[in-house]
Formats: C-alpha cells, structure tokens, sequence
C-alpha cells in the first residue's frame, strides 16, 4: 500500500491518499470475504462501510449456507467456527395438507446445508481481516466512486473523526447491498434492469421458546405460508406470510402465534413451542438483477448486483459465490489479463438466474396469492404431492437447495 501526498480537486481536498490494487464499498460478508480472497493471494485491499462494525453485528439475520459456501468458509483460513458452533441440516421438511414430508439431503444429493445467522458469517470474516491485517473501515459517511470509466478510479470517503480520504486504485468492487450507490454509476442507458415485485411480505419473529423441529419446516396451508427455523437451544426464529403493509407493532405475542399455530397445524397434531416473543418485524422482498455487473473499472457483487426472495435461501449464497468467482478473475486481470474479467459477468450471472428460478419457484409453489382462487390452492397441492411422491420431485428440492458446486455453474 502506498501514501501519496494529499491533494485537491474539483470534488473537494482530501487529508489523505492511499494506492491498492482494489477498493471495497461494502464490507459485509460479500465485501469482506472478496477482501480476504485477494489477501490470500497477495493483493492489497481497502475495504469501507457506512455502517459500524457494531450495528452490522446487531442485526439479526437467519442464515443457510449451502454446502459449497460452509466449505470456503473453512477451506480458505475464515474460520472453522460454523464446523463447531453451526447447526448441520442433512434435510428439510415440507408440511401440506396437514402432513409432513421430509426431503433427505444427504439421501438424494449427498449434501447438507448449514444453519448459520449472517451475523456469524460476518464476525468471522471481520474477525479474519483483523486477523491477517486487512484495512476495513467501519462507521464512513461521504461516500464517492469516481473515474470508474477509466483504469484509475478513486473511491473517497470521510472517516468518524471527520478525516477526509481516497484510496487510489486499479479496480473498485461495489459490494454496498440492495440500495447501492454504485450500481447508480452504470450509465442508465446502458444498464438493464430485470425486476419482480411480490404482493407479500414475511413476518419474521425471533422468539425465546425451545426447539419446534430439528430441522427447517416450510409449511403450505389455505391460511399462507410459514417458515420455522432455529436459531439456539432456547431462541427461534420464525415467519409467516403476511401483507408487505403490516404493522408489526400491531401484532400481540397472542395474535402472532394463533396465527403460526394455524399455518403448521395438520392431523399429525404437531404444534409449535411458543414463548415471549423478542423481535418482530416485517421483510418485504423482491426479485432483482441489473446487467452488467462490470462497467470499466468497477464491478458490481451481492446485493448491489441482484436480490432474490428469501425462500429459497439463495441470497447470501449468491453474494458469497459471486465473490469468489470475482476475486479469482481479479487476481487474473491485475497479473496483467484484463480480459479476464470478461468471464466474470457470465459465470456469476449463470447461477444467479438459477437461483431466482429456484426462488421464484419455492415462492410461487409455498405462498397464497392474494385473491386466489380454490384452483389455485388445489393447483399448488398437486405441484406439492409431485414434488415429495417422486425421487426426480425431491432430488430436483434437494439439489437446488443445498446449492452448486462452483464448477458446475462455470
């Protein structure tokens, strides 16, 4: 890393100047784990977020990581802490009708995923770049990308203590997530934006109750959707299907579970562990990509590129895959094959356009489409029977489900 003296411009002075190879806006798991990728690999990097380390950590997400995503995790020096403290689901289940199907991962594909909050993911990366003494910087405001269309864009920000920096580079990453401000720099009339809007929302509780189920359950019933998931021994996290417009603050403990309780009940007289619930809140959810996910010197990773409803449990995976692609082709172009990142687009694109057909259709298949219709119900049933009665309907499940291998989507 280099220190030029400090300089002025037209967009204003800067008290300090820095040279790497690749400039990071964003550092979430996508940013962070592009940023340990390279460090592996020799290449400087800087890495900046809006947010502090502590309001990352503080947000609660769920988290499923496929197979392929655990395994870099471990394999590339992260950490191995989700092979110790993470959850293994060699399955799921899908409840319909009023009965339970389960879907064998490890019987069909031989695979597992891997229940592990976001948050996990995140402080091992952030963890790992302190570790290997990685340059991140939490809590910046001011954030510009400037000169993306030539090969020395610049990426400035102001630090807490109201420092103003750059950091000059070869290639800037916008990992900055669903409101990216990078994504803005493609031109608009060469940008392509492919969008789907959903007419629900999910309403996500975090609950101090035991365990309901081992594993995920996805359950499909006349009143919407619900999904119960496990976060501890004594916290779970759960959601149900509810309109983009409601308020959580409106929904009582008792209100809530009455109507868990009657998305999950079935003739098995399966009930769910309540409790006090902790949390509440109300996730709505779109499917969006934006082409290119290169514009000269910047490239787009994660969110700022695409978004994918949660059913499916792709989002994260995506964002992890993509910079793993991103950070190979990288480390190609700065060893002097700019043509390298030509295949970038390509390879990432191939499997997010999987995983929103994989989304979408978990999406379709498990919710209640405001004012459908008893065709639509029976419809969704008979889809659901087709699934879990034949090998070819739980195999297709599990493969999707459990992610694949980045060579398979190259």
């Amino acid at each position: 890393m280099t220190s030029p003296s400090p300089t002025a411009d037209d967009h204003g002075e800067v008290d300090t100047v820095t040279e790497v190879p690749v400039a990071i806006v964003g550092a979430g798991p996508a940013g962070l784990l592009l940023a340990h990728l390279l460090g592996r690999a020799g290449v400087e990097t800087v890495a900046i977020d809006t947010r502090t380390r502590e309001e990352i950590e503080s947000t609660h997400r769920a988290g499923i990581l496929e197979a392929d995503a655990a395994r870099t995790l471990v394999e590339t020096g992260v950490s191995d802490r989700i092979l110790r403290e993470g959850d293994e689901h060699a399955g799921i289940e899908l409840r319909f009708g009023g009965r339970a199907h389960r879907i064998d991962f490890q019987e069909l594909v031989g695979e597992s995923v891997w229940l592990y909050p976001q948050t996990a993911v995140f402080v091992d990366l952030a963890d790992a770049r302190d570790r290997d003494g990685g340059t991140v910087h939490f809590g910046t405001s001011g954030t510009e990308v400037l000169d993306v269309e030539s090969d020395r864009p610049r990426m400035r920000w102001t630090g807490p203590d109201g420092t103003r920096h750059e950091v000059r580079a070869r290639y800037v990453v916008g990992a900055d997530g669903s409101r990216s401000q990078c994504r803005e720099l493609v031109p608009a009339d060469h940008r392509t934006q492919h969008a789907r809007e959903y007419p629900f929302a999910w309403f996500g509780i975090m609950a101090e109750a035991p365990k309901s189920a081992p594993e995920l359950v996805y359950a499909h019933s006349e009143h919407g959707f619900a999904l119960i998931s496990q976060r501890t021994e004594s916290v779970q996290r759960m959601y149900f299907q509810c309109d983009p417009d409601d308020d959580p603050a409106a929904w009582s403990d008792d209100r809530i579970w009455t109507t868990m309780q009657a998305r999950v009940a079935g003739e098995d007289g399966f009930r769910l562990l309540e409790g006090p619930v902790l949390e509440r809140t109300v996730l709505r959810f779109r499917s969006f990509v934006q082409e290119p996910m290169r514009w000269g010197s910047l490239l787009l990773a994660g969110d700022a590129a695409h978004t994918v409803p949660p059913t499916g449990a792709r989002g994260l995976n995506l964002a992890l895959h993509d910079v793993t692609v991103l950070a190979e082709v990288l480390v190609e172009a700065l060893g002097g094959t700019d043509a390298a990142l030509d295949d970038y687009q390509r390879r990432a694109l191939r499997r997010v356009w999987r995983a929103q057909n994989f989304s979408y259709w978990m999406t379709q298949l498990l919710h209640a489409a405001p004012g459908g219709s008893s065709f639509d119900l029976r419809r969704q049933l008979g889809e659901l029977d087709n699934v879990v009665s034949t090998r070819a309907g739980r195999t297709y499940l599990a493969e999707q489900y459990t992610g694949w291998p980045t060579r398979d989507t190259d």
